[in-house]
């Protein structure tokens, strides 16, 4: 049995934050696990490479929820069968259901985690969010105590005032392809609302462009920008394609883990300081259920041993739901699949790309946006706008040919909650993941009064022409009713899952405010499953603020010498 300091489980947005900071004084040994393969697909490092198949890669997850209760019906085709009639003989055949639609839930599955499949955005949430934490009972998570950990991670080529740092290992920079539509949709929102030249500043209410994680060009992953610069320290081992079954907990302490490698064999490292869960919102209370730390009855059920009752395991899932408008537009000035592009546009693109790492390739896709609210009594923005000049479908699973644009309506503060729970205890089994979208009655009208807003910008001059041919079915933009149906038929994540392991000190916590689990010595949870509630925003920069807050916490815990 190998002996470590510290075993981090999963080497996501906090996980790398962890392996480099921890591993600063070379007399601290730490192991990362990674179920995931090494990053080095080229779709990965050149921006524009997570639109072409990466959700449904070797390096995603690729999750589906159950079906939705409040989605609209689809037909299911089950797999053909072979069925053998009453004179004995054979026939091949299928079969039609109907179920509720299900959501799709892509995760990064590689070293960066889903830092090295998003769409690279640096949003940070709002001021209230944090505030609100502390309001909660999590001291030390008010907005003043994290923003010094957001300013520690980044290296920001633009801004430097009190909201940014500019010596951090994670570099945040403006957009630099901004085609005309996107200029256009900034123009016409700033008009009707206002403009915000920094969604990460003191302001967050309004339209502007967003900041993005990239380096020369290329995609700043939480591996890129923490991982790669230490992999040669001697005290730190990074281990690949390697699945975490569970912690191995002796009475009310974290030993260790049992882990199996790529060949299916099973083996176990021994933690003498902390093991430390950074597998996210669905992976870490995945690891907790089957290491016997939950709710009895669920672990129960599938012939696990119950050591620590903590009902909230798993509970309280969060997540923002979107919808995407999607409208046909013939413009060789829009990203599409059209004879114009692709004999003229993405030839000068490729080699643009190659000589000066501008342009095209760069794009995260959305490079615009806005944050704004739907009632004037709200304390902060509950609609975030994500503009795309591209056209949208399923995740991208679907390419439509031609040129168009697309433009997501997301509900930042979602009423309803969900749970996550194990489909059995193989530790290879998907986890049964349940948002329970809209199924909070206030989700819905949200939701409807923010597609009511994005369409006044749409339908606004200059930008109004864009959107002339509807990719999806029309909607009586004056029938609440037509819109809420719209809703149900096509919304879905914005990937950003939360909260199923949350800080607080309320019988359905997890975690602590110095994210110690309860009741379990030597185990810390590290990532997006903390947040109490979610932010109002994109969720990468915040995981990763979370792992240096939690960095620092548990240096200070072992009185380990944090200037090596």
């Amino acid at each position: 049995m190998k002996n470590f300091d510290f075993i981090i489980l999963g080497a996501g947005s906090a996980g790398c934050v962890l392996a480099n900071r921890l591993s600063k004084d070379p007399n601290t040994s730490v192991c990362l696990i990674e179920a995931g393969s090494k990053d080095t697909d080229p779709r990965l490092h050149v921006p524009i490479g997570f639109a072409f198949g990466m959700t449904q890669s070797k390096y995603s997850w690729s999750f589906d929820t159950v079906p939705q209760k409040e989605f609209e019906k689809v037909t299911i085709t089950e797999p053909e069968a072979v069925v053998v009639d009453s004179a004995g003989g054979t026939h091949k055949m299928t079969s039609e259901s109907q179920q509720h639609r299900k959501g799709f839930q892509p995760r990064g599955k590689t070293l960066g985690g889903s830092s090295s499949i998003n769409a690279m955005l640096y949003v940070r949430g709002h001021r209230w969010d944090y505030d609100h934490w502390s309001e909660l009972g999590n001291q030390g998570w008010s907005y003043d105590e994290i923003l010094p950990y957001f300013k520690k991670a980044e290296h920001n080529e633009v801004h430097d005032n009190d909201y940014h740092g500019q010596n951090g290992p994670l570099n945040v920079c403006d957009i630099s392809h901004q085609p005309e539509s996107c200029r256009s949709f900034v123009e016409v929102g700033s008009k009707l609302y206002n403009y915000t030249e920094d969604f990460n500043g003191e302001q967050q209410e309004g339209f502007g462009y967003y900041q993005t994680t990239q380096i020369n060009g290329k995609r700043c992953s939480a591996a890129k920008a923490y991982l790669v610069p230490v992999l040669d320290r001697d005290n730190l081992t990074v281990m690949t394609d390697t699945q975490v079954n569970k912690i191995l907990i002796d009475g009310n302490h974290a030993k260790g883990v049992e882990c199996i490698d790529s060949d299916k064999n099973p083996f176990t490292l021994n933690a003498s300081k902390e093991v430390i869960l950074a597998s996210g919102a669905f992976g870490s209370p995945q690891i907790l259920l089957r290491s016997g730390v939950g709710p009895a009855n669920e672990i129960s059920r599938h012939g696990i041993d119950h050591l620590v009752d903590l009902p909230g395991v798993g509970k309280n899932l969060q997540d923002h739901i979107d919808y995407i408008t999607v409208h046909k537009y013939n413009s060789i000035k829009l990203i599409g699949f059209s004879l114009k592009t692709i004999l003229f546009k993405y030839p000068y693109e490729v080699i643009k790309y190659l000589i000066t790492k501008t342009g095209l390739f760069t794009s995260t896709i959305a490079e615009a946006g806005a944050f704004l609210k739907t009632r004037d009594d709200l304390e902060a923005p509950n609609i975030q706008f994500h503009y795309a000049p591209a056209l949208i479908v399923d995740h991208g699973r679907s390419l439509l040919w031609g040129t168009g644009m697309s433009c997501h309506s997301c509900l930042l503060r979602p009423k309803s909650r969900g749970e996550v729970t194990l489909e059995s205890a193989d530790p290879f089994a998907d986890p049964l993941i349940d948002p329970k979208f809209l199924s909070h009655p206030d989700d819905v009208k949200d939701m409807v009064d923010g597609y009511k807003i994005m369409m006044k910008v749409l339908g606004s001059e200059p930008f109004s022409k864009y959107i002339s041919e509807h990719s999806q079915r029309p909607i009586d933009i004056n029938d609440d009713a037509d819109i809420e149906q719209a809703m149900r038929e096509g919304a879905d994540t914005v990937y950003h899952p939360v909260g199923t392991c949350k800080m607080g000190n309320d019988e359905m916590s997890v975690v602590d405010t110095r994210l110690k689990v309860h009741k379990v010595k030597g185990l810390r949870v590290v990532d997006a499953s903390i947040m109490p509630t979610i932010v109002g925003g994109n969720t990468n920069a915040p995981t990763i603020m979370i792992g240096e807050k939690a960095s620092d916490m548990i240096l200070r815990d072992w009185n380990i010498h944090q200037s090596a």
